[in-house]
């Protein structure tokens, strides 16, 4: 199956493309960037293989599933292809082409981000089991699957760069953070590295409070799988995770897709 899985989030797109189910490249872009966009559009397209079953020869065997949590970016991608590729895309979601690929036992299922159920969908996948999905992104969100592979539900704090910025614009005193970075040693020695640390270890604190909490509603411990662009930086922190996956979400779109066709046919 030849899928270019979208993943449009609140300050990138990742855009995958999958040839026989084999991830065969990835990018990622604003998307506020459209000529960038259009770029690694045509660019993934034009690999996937004309389909020799179609009547028109030009057709390519392939489809574009999009995972979104931002209505403009959206429409963006489905200007791009339908003026420059002739093609259409398909959404995920309630209502969508695609539905959602689990239950989830919430109280409003309309407004969980559809990026936090692929990352979900695409770890109990995998584990097959309860499971605890960090995503450490503009926001980390940290959500819980029961062992039947139902979403429960989970909790949001601030990414790293929403903390550095609210510390800074209600305490101007203190600098705006960049970047966070490992720490030298556990206390700071200066006021840079006291932010640094407070930001880094608020993250693994809050995700091992997090999960521990959890696992003593549901009775017994998951597996903890973290994804996102800030994992990278706290991973080594994190001795109590299980896996580390990056881009977890454009996986899931490719698993909620074939699902869907396989219960389709």
């Amino acid at each position: 199956m030849n899928i270019i899985a979208i993943d449009i989030g609140n300050t990138n797109i990742t855009t995958a493309l999958f040839l026989d189910d084999i991830e065969s490249g990835l990018e990622k872009t604003s998307g506020s960037d459209l000529a960038k966009l259009a770029e690694i559009f045509k660019k993934f397209w034009e690999k996937i293989p004309v389909s020799k079953s179609a009547k028109d020869k030009t057709k390519r065997d392939g489809v574009i599933v999009v995972a979104s949590v931002k209505s403009e970016w959206t429409e963006n991608v489905r200007q791009i292809f339908k003026e420059q590729l002739n093609e259409k895309i398909l959404e995920i979601g309630i209502g969508k082409n695609v539905p959602l690929p689990m239950e989830l036992d919430v109280d409003e299922p309309r407004k969980v981000g559809v990026d936090r159920i692929m990352c979900a969908f695409a770890a109990y996948s995998v584990v097959e089991n309860a499971v605890v999905v960090a995503d450490f992104g503009t926001a980390v969100t940290i959500d819980l699957v029961s062992e039947k592979g139902v979403f429960l539900g989970g909790t949001i704090l601030p990414g790293f760069e929403a903390s550095a910025d609210a510390l800074n614009r209600f305490a101007p005193a203190l600098p705006k953070l960049e970047k966070v970075q490992t720490p030298k040693k556990p206390f700071g020695r200066n006021t840079n590295e006291a932010i640094n640390n407070g930001l880094y270890y608020s993250a693994i604190g809050a995700l091992e409070t997090i999960t521990r909490l959890y696992s003593e509603h549901i009775g017994t411990w998951p597996q903890t799988v973290m994804t996102g662009g800030g994992m990278a930086v706290i991973k080594d922190g994190c001795d109590f995770a299980d896996s580390f996956v990056t881009d977890l979400a454009v996986k899931g779109i490719v698993l909620t897709y074939k699902k869907y066709v396989e219960e389709k046919s």
